[in-house]
């Protein structure tokens, strides 16, 4: 069985090609993490909405599996935790680099 060279695999989705010569500007690389974190929040945010809409139609006495609401109910919690760790983790090193001597 030959083995041919893969030259197509920076096409495939999920690949990351590295050092490709061009280096984002900081203030390209700010913008980036900025969104990121943007994305991440909002996709926090839309958790805790279902679980509420959720959890509300299992008050009103709505169509809906128990287990399902606890199950999106507990997604939303951990996604609110690991947001929690997070922040705690950029604080933790932000006071840290603030505490270096200069």
């Amino acid at each position: 069985m030959p083995i041919n060279s893969i030259q197509g695999a920076g096409n495939v989705p999920g690949f990351i090609k590295i050092n490709q010569g061009i280096q984002p500007t900081p203030y390209e690389s700010q913008k980036s993490f900025g969104s990121y974190l943007k994305d991440a929040i909002q996709e926090v945010n839309v958790k805790q909405i279902e679980s509420d809409k959720m959890t509300e139609k299992l008050i009103l006495g709505e169509d809906v599996d128990l287990h399902n609401v606890m199950i999106t109910a507990q997604k939303a919690s951990i996604a609110l935790n690991a947001t929690m760790e997070v922040r705690n983790k950029v604080i933790e090193a932000y006071q840290e680099i603030i505490r270096m001597p200069v």
